[in-house]
């Protein structure tokens, strides 16, 4: 079943080719303002990578990946994520930090005014200490992200004043046993709506990893984020009425919590994989790392309603059909 949302009467602040334009200048501005916060060099991705290298993103654990043959017939795999390769390319590139445009297809997705099968994001990457390993040092750059965030919605407010933002000044930490302690009649994304609709910008700490009744509050690949050092920052985007995941990073595993978590969800045979045999020899960096979607930023900052006004990819023709009654036009 579709999750689609109609919104009465909804008009876009900006036409399609001022929204073009607008889509520019925010990711202009905040790429920029993520790099200072941050100290990241840009450097080129991957579109595809070799299955065999374990380097892909299987995401929650269940999608699967779009892959192709090549003449010889080895088999790729277009990425659905970076998490991985970023860890790879600091080792690599010899660099303490890096950002990339990252273009992947996630077959899988259940599309609605929020999910595309098209993800566009910057996946960025940074070199950390043993000692860094900690809340505290994650609660740091989490900040620092958001400054960067409020640097655009600065910037992009004075060029449009008609959109309109409810961003704080300070982004709110939740853990997601406090989510379950404070709303335990509502699931996870009630919780989510809840706490951001009350805080408008929240990070919630702790996915994948085990609540106090037996659930989590949502799947993390095991390979990658340290569950008990990771999450998910959140903003309400007031148009839709809906709590909007920006991004979703975490401090990486290190070779402990790697087996730990593998061994939870039963996936022993990815440690025969070239990167994870890398992190059991501790010859990976220590890093932390994250994806921010693009597109997402674009639809809170332009005040859209579906994700579809501010990226072209496929809709079925009911959707399209459906959206433009509530003047909401698909690219």
């Amino acid at each position: 079943m579709k999750n689609n949302i109609f919104v009465s009467n909804y008009h876009s602040a900006l036409d399609i080719v001022e929204t073009q334009k607008a889509i520019k200048l925010i990711k202009n501005d905040f790429e920029k303002n993520l790099a200072s916060a941050l100290g990241l060099s840009r450097v080129s991705a991957p579109l595809f990578v070799d299955p065999r290298t374990g380097l892909n993103d299987n995401l929650s654990g269940k999608e699967k990946a779009v892959s192709f043959n090549l003449l010889n017939g080895l088999e790729l795999e277009i990425v659905q994520s970076l998490a991985k390769w970023k860890r790879y390319a600091l080792k690599k590139y010899n660099l303490t930090g890096l950002y990339t445009d990252m273009n992947a297809i996630r077959p899988n997705e259940e599309l609605d005014n929020l999910h595309s099968l098209y993800v566009d994001q910057w996946d960025w990457e940074k070199v950390i200490t043993k000692e860094n390993r900690n809340l505290d040092y994650l609660k740091e750059v989490v900040r620092n992200i958001y400054k960067a965030f409020l640097k655009t919605e600065a910037y992009i407010s004075n060029l449009y004043p008609s959109l309109k933002h409810d961003l704080p000044s300070n982004i709110t930490f939740f853990t997601t046993q406090e989510l379950l302690d404070k709303y335990p009649n509502l699931d996870n994304k009630g919780r989510e709506n809840a706490i951001t609709k009350e805080y408008k910008a929240v990070f919630i700490i702790g996915i994948g990893r085990e609540l106090s009744d037996g659930s989590i509050h949502d799947a993390r690949a095991a390979d990658y984020d340290d569950w008990d050092l990771n999450g998910d920052i959140l903003v309400w985007h007031d148009t839709l009425g809906v709590a909007l995941e920006i991004s979703s990073m975490g401090i990486r595993v290190n070779k402990e919590s790697l087996l730990r978590q593998i061994n939870k969800k039963h996936e022993e045979f990815k440690l025969e994989y070239d990167y994870h045999k890398q992190i059991l020899a501790d010859e990976l960096p220590l890093t932390v790392g994250g994806g921010i979607g693009q597109s997402r930023l674009c639809l809170f900052f332009l005040n859209k309603a579906h994700i579809g006004e501010v990226q072209s990819s496929y809709w079925d023709k009911e959707d399209i059909d459906e959206f433009k009654k509530y003047h909401i036009n698909l690219l």
